[in-house]
């Protein structure tokens, strides 16, 4: 037997959907928007099919969060090549990612389950939270548009540290802003060897200060490689 079509209409002051909206950063005018992106296809079936699931607004998550993470790699890691911000960016769309974000947020609290399927453990089922986070963003973007929902991956992303172990250009300038307000600078102290084998040795300092060395085939190897013997000498890096 169908539930009430009453219990599953979204109402204007549920407590818990002010709470994942405090929680996303994004009040949605459009209170059935949230209800969708919850609604779990077992409750929708429950319910006599008569009210939309989220599975079409997983569908357009999915091209958001993929927009979104390429650019937040993009201008996070500038020394990194196109082959690894792709094999990051892979990484971070999958379904493990977006459970782990799911769950981080207590997502699983807010969704909308079939009788049975809450019974069988659903709200912690990996699936579930996975394509419910892809259907909250989607519904996000419908509602508040990229540069928000961007603002609220961003904020997720930040919480992987070091996603790139080798970008210590990255790590080094981190430290240095957080520290001096200003970046790592950079200077090519010599190269030598044929044009077709170079080698660059590169030194790197903040304010003045010399923090580091290093060598490289290419400068931006060299530079690497420079950050790399900085960041061993510093502590709170």
């Amino acid at each position: 037997m169908p539930r009430s079509e009453a219990a599953a209409r979204p109402s204007a002051r549920d407590p818990s959907r002010q709470k994942l909206e405090r929680i996303l950063g994004v009040r949605f005018k459009n209170a059935a928007l949230l209800e969708e992106a919850l609604t779990h296809k077992s409750y929708a079936v429950e319910m006599g099919g008569r009210i939309p699931f989220n599975e079409r607004l997983e569908f357009l998550g999915d091209s958001v969060l993929s927009a979104a993470v390429a650019h937040y790699l993009f201008n996070r890691y500038p020394d990194v090549d196109e082959g690894k911000l792709s094999q990051l960016k892979s990484m971070l769309v999958s379904r493990p990612s977006l459970t782990v974000w799911g769950k981080d947020i207590g997502l699983g609290q807010f969704l909308k389950l079939s009788e049975g399927e809450h019974q069988a453990g659903g709200r912690d089922r990996n699936s579930i939270v996975g394509n419910a986070m892809e259907a909250v963003l989607g519904a996000m973007y419908l509602e508040a548009g990229f540069e928000p929902t961007q603002k609220f991956i961003d904020k997720l992303l930040s919480k992987r540290k070091r996603l790139v172990s080798s970008d210590h250009k990255s790590r080094l300038q981190e430290w240095a802003q957080k520290k001096y307000k200003v970046p790592p600078d950079y200077r090519v102290r010599r190269s030598f060897g044929p044009d077709h084998a170079k080698t660059f040795e590169v030194e790197v300092g903040v304010s003045g200060e010399f923090l580091g060395e290093g060598a490289g085939k290419s400068k931006k190897e060299a530079e690497q490689a420079a950050a790399r013997d900085a960041l061993r000498k510093v502590k709170d890096a």
